[in-house]
């Protein structure tokens, strides 16, 4: 009798215990089943830059960690179903547990296919920020390709019913009266717990598993590749919606950031070098959505992408050390109008409450009696674009709807030569002096610009440099026209980026190269011994703002973070943010520095290290804490 019982006790223990050990099998499989396809689906990138099989194999070994934490915390809920089941097992709980594990590999799959999607163009993971564009569903179909959208789709279905079929099938088994042993529900209750908690903390350790267990390889392809999707994404929603209580990015005390950030902005001549030959010019911001210095001959890039810029500069003055501070374009616009810097977490223009309190140039300009206008040839809404646009008070807002419907369009909106030309009819109807802004467009994906496309190079960016290509010819059309006008002689032309791009060199997304961008003051206006000469001072375009009201003999002070680049005392020093962190460039050097693994590229010169950690983190510091009091 009592060697019965034991049977009884072992074999109703083995049914519990293996359902349990195979389903936390089964996560962590499915984890690396996903990471498999992420790495299959850009294996071209892989190829492109050089990556040893060895190394992409470690993907699989340094995620093992936080595959098993993600596991963990997912297993928490099954646990307490069998305990359930240890005492009392009808067959409607299992559907429960089916339910419940069909939801996360649908979740899971889901994030699985918004990261193949997004990595190309933003070289991250999904987080809050992505998980916020989502408001704007039809913006993010309208800025993918077509078969792209159409390929993620496929993927999604066919991980999460795959996989979903695979679980049920394969490792999930229905328990239904396997029996009842007090003794065994009472220790499986106590000691799984205490599994489950040091499984999810990473081991028994003071300080919990973070994404930095599976940073490892110097190409972030791997490490984006080797984090765990869930995980990422369970502490960037959780941590950044309470970062809204307080500041994440809070390195020291106020006083002392108060004090680093006044050393850092300290001019010791308060003149600038005046550039043009008059001070009041009209004004046209031409805003090129995701150019990257690599598509200029002269800041480094390959010579054929861009000739017509090329042209331009002969008659204007380069910025060969401009960097954008982040890679969202509704982050471009708060700098370039609002003179604030882009930080990580979110983007001031998508809080109104918050980007009604920052300085703007086109309403210093529209005091000092210039009119105003904005074009773009799509929908502003993205990135909640369209409001900050009207905050800053433009007389005319001209995007895709505005449009005569004659005119052509792609599938994002109207296609850039068809804007240009509308704007340099439309502004000669306009009051002198004017200030005249337009968004370009065709260089974002689908790239679907109606041109030929000449370049046969580039990789996986063979699609974005021939979209350059197309946008600097229709740079040059207009250019060609605007010449013929009587208010061109009396116009600056300012040409910069939005943000920077991947390019052919593929360059990491932490690097200075990946943030650099170009920038050019061109027209008649600028004095004919500058022309055509390079201005090597470290800056973004958060500066602008200071750049040009110094020339037109206006105010600059509410522009707190901008500086003038033509002044020769002003402090060299640019800044980018990160998904989470700081990028800070010197001339003597720079670094960037990562929150979340708390992990730091790129030293210079080891020397300074403390001292430009200091200055990066108290900018961000102070930035961010701007950002959150405003």
């Amino acid at each position: 009798m009592g060697l019965r019982l034991t049977f009884a006790f072992l074999f109703f223990m083995r049914k519990i215990v293996l359902s349990f050990l195979r389903q936390l099998a089964f996560w962590m499989l499915f984890f690396n089943a996903a990471r498999l396809i992420f790495i299959l689906y850009y294996l071209n990138i892989i190829i492109i830059e050089k990556i040893r099989f060895a190394e992409v194999l470690g993907v699989f070994f340094y995620s093992l960690k936080l595959d098993l934490a993600t596991a963990c915390y997912i297993m928490v809920f099954p646990f307490l179903i069998l305990v359930v089941q240890s005492v009392w097992s009808p067959r409607w709980i299992n559907w429960i547990n089916k339910v419940y594990a069909g939801i996360i590999i649908t979740g899971y799959s889901l994030t699985a296919a918004g990261e193949m999607g997004i990595y190309a163009e933003w070289k991250t993971k999904l987080t809050y920020k992505v998980i916020k564009y989502l408001s704007n569903p039809g913006e993010i179909f309208n800025s993918a390709e077509t078969g792209t959208f159409i390929l993620l789709v496929a993927v999604f279905l066919l991980i999460a019913s795959g996989t979903t079929f695979i679980y049920l099938r394969f490792f999930y088994t229905n328990l239904v009266h396997v029996g009842r042993n007090w003794w065994f529900s009472a220790l499986f209750a106590i000691i799984v717990p205490g599994m489950l908690v040091v499984g999810l903390r990473g081991g028994v350790r003071q300080i919990p598993i973070n994404q930095s267990e599976s940073y490892f390889s110097d190409h972030n392809i791997l490490n984006i590749a080797s984090v765990n999707n869930a995980f990422n994404l369970y502490i960037s929603i959780f941590e950044n919606l309470r970062n809204f209580n307080h500041d994440p990015y809070m390195f020291m005390d106020k006083a002392t950031a108060a004090g680093i950030m006044k050393k850092i902005y300290r001019t010791t001549n308060d003149s600038t070098q005046l550039v043009l030959k008059t001070n009041k010019p009209n004004i046209v911001l031409l805003i090129l959505e995701s150019w990257s210095a690599d598509l200029i001959e002269d800041l480094g890039g390959e010579p054929g992408i861009t000739p017509e810029f090329k042209k331009l500069e002969k008659n204007g003055i380069l910025f060969d050390q401009v960097y954008a501070s982040g890679s969202r374009s509704e982050q471009g616009m708060a700098s370039i109008f609002g003179g604030f810097p882009a930080h990580p977490v979110s983007s001031i223009t998508v809080q109104p409450d918050k980007f009604v309190k920052l300085p703007s140039i086109v309403k210093v300009l529209e005091k000092n009696g210039y009119g105003s206008s904005f074009y773009f040839g799509g929908q502003l809404i993205y990135g909640n674009i369209k409001s900050y646009i009207i905050f800053n008070g433009f007389d005319k807002i001209m995007e895709g709807d505005n449009f005569p419907k004659s005119i052509p369009q792609g599938k994002l909106g109207i296609h850039d030569e068809y804007t240009l030309a509308y704007m340099e009819n439309d502004i000669g109807k306009m009051k002198q002096p004017f200030f005249a802004a337009l968004f370009t467009l065709s260089t974002h994906s689908p790239w679907d610009q109606p041109f030929p496309k000449p370049l046969k190079w580039g990789d996986n960016e063979h699609d974005y440099i021939n979209a350059a290509y197309y946008t600097d010819h229709c740079l040059g059309e207009f250019f060609t026209n605007a010449r013929k006008q009587p208010w061109f002689d009396n116009t600056l032309f300012i040409i910069v980026a939005d943000h920077s791009h991947n390019s052919y060199r593929n360059w990491h997304p932490h690097s200075r190269e990946y943030h650099k961008i170009p920038m050019l003051f061109y027209g008649n206006v600028v004095k004919d011994e500058l022309k055509g000469t390079i201005c090597h001072k470290l800056g973004n375009q958060h500066d602008i703002a200071a750049t040009l009201l110094g020339q037109l003999a206006l105010p600059a002070g509410d522009f707190h973070y901008s500086k003038d680049l033509f002044n020769r005392s002003s402090p060299e020093f640019a800044y980018y943010t990160t998904e989470d962190g700081v990028g800070w460039i010197r001339p003597y050097g720079y670094f960037t520095f990562d929150k979340g693994p708390n992990f730091y590229y790129w030293w210079t010169d080891p020397k300074l290290a403390d001292s430009i950690r200091q200055e990066g983190k108290a900018y961000l510091q102070t930035v961010f804490g701007e950002y959150m009091n405003n």
